[in-house]
């Protein structure tokens, strides 16, 4: 069975303001969380005796509020001045290290092989800092799970992992399965995310969010919410929740467009408890950068017509009078530049890798056909010499094939 610590919940402690003819709670950020589902005589209560509401769970597993001292909000409420024009900080002392991290120490703690703007990796590392959902977003193999693995390394925090577009039973594998034997009878198996979310200071990847099933998206609605952190364990009221421990990080990766079949369009609902970031499509010289990194010891000609290459496919596939309408992830470019260091050679490493992203369909008008050609410009004989004439090239240009 899954144990139910009953009494009050640590840190979740709310005030109760008045607004107009409605009373809000307050959580110990200052950060007006709506009313929680305390009734509204509990509330008016509560801010009539100058009391403060805090999470109590009984013995069903149910979460209550019950009235409670100001002392233990005030107690919570982290150490704000009002001495910059009524702008509110942190105890300045601290308000200073977290701002040194963030814009001075996160940047050296970058993998170099994680090619992303220091612009975008310290707002990455402020919203970790700062305990916001993280949604990373970008077209496939463009660096989204890297930069989110390379977070939790930075942070040395327990990291786990859950592939949601991979997860056919959403409720098996976010909440837990009722299980039989004969020693035990029936019991309820907690599931690994139960257990991730109970772990203090947490990094909780959900990878493949935009193929989850909607129902994985309800189930995440309140354990992702900053005003309730729960997960219920079943759908009926009153049923028994599990709190999201303090310090919980949930990051999660989307393809978001028309181009990625089996994707859904994320529930609204879901979208606005993330922040978002933005993961860049590379550029030519950013991607032979890090295939060097990468695989020094393959030569820089590959190296560089590995990524000329992909790049022409991305900028082909953006345009409306393109040749193609796939693209060459950077995944996929690795893999390429993998199998030359494995002794493959150009155009096998490109029969293999890439050439099976692209259609055959139209015979020697094909997309596959286009890109066969544009790996063959990048092929040298034995003496380093092209493999093509100039007038197989002339030929080329007149079919549209870019001449690099």
């Amino acid at each position: 069975m899954t144990d139910f610590k009953t009494g009050f919940v640590p840190n979740e402690v709310y005030k109760v303001e008045q607004f107009g003819n409605s009373w809000k709670l307050i959580d110990t950020q200052g950060t007006k969380v709506g009313t929680m589902g305390v009734t509204t005589g509990t509330r008016k209560g509560a801010f009539n005796e100058g009391k403060a509401l805090q999470a109590y769970i009984n013995k069903n597993g149910k979460k209550v509020f019950r009235k409670v001292d100001m002392d233990v909000y005030n107690s919570l409420v982290i150490p704000m001045n009002t001495d910059n024009g009524g702008v509110q900080f942190e105890d300045s002392t601290d308000h200073k290290a977290i701002k040194d991290f963030i814009h001075k120490g996160s940047v050296q703690l970058k993998p170099n092989e994680l090619v992303m703007p220091d612009l975008k990796w310290k707002y990455l590392i402020r919203s970790a800092v700062r305990a916001k959902n993280i949604m990373m977003t970008g077209p496939a193999g463009c660096g989204k799970t890297m930069a989110a693995k390379a977070l939790v390394n930075s942070l040395d925090r327990p990291d786990f992992y859950f592939n949601l577009g991979a997860t056919q039973d959403p409720r098996a594998t976010l909440i837990g399965n009722t299980m039989f034997d004969q020693k035990r009878g029936t019991y309820f198996s907690e599931s690994s995310f139960v257990q991730a979310i109970k772990t203090p200071n947490a990094v909780i990847l959900l990878d493949e969010l935009s193929r989850a099933h909607p129902d994985a998206w309800n189930i995440l609605m309140t354990v992702l919410d900053q005003g309730q952190r729960y997960l219920r364990l079943d759908e009926a009221e009153g049923s028994p929740i599990v709190n999201v421990a303090e310090g919980v990080t949930f990051i999660a990766t989307a393809n978001i467009g028309n181009e990625y079949t089996s994707t859904r369009v994320i529930d609204r609902a879901i979208l606005d408890r993330f922040v978002t970031i933005e993961m860049d499509v590379l550029n030519d010289e950013q991607e032979f950068g890090l295939l060097k990194y990468m695989y020094p010891e393959v030569n820089d000609d590959d190296l560089r017509a590995i990524a000329e290459i992909s790049h022409h496919t991305r900028t082909q596939s953006m345009s409306d009078s393109g040749k193609v309408t796939s693209m060459v992830s950077t995944r996929a470019s690795v893999e390429m530049a993998g199998l030359i260091y494995d002794g493959f050679d150009l155009f096998e490493s490109a029969e293999i890798s890439i050439f099976p992203f692209f259609s055959q369909d139209g015979g020697v008008d094909s997309e596959r056909t286009y890109i066969k050609q544009l790996v063959q410009k990048y092929v040298k004989d034995e003496n380093g010499e092209p493999l093509f004439n100039e007038v197989d090239q002339e030929k080329d240009s007149e079919d549209n094939i870019p001449m690099f």
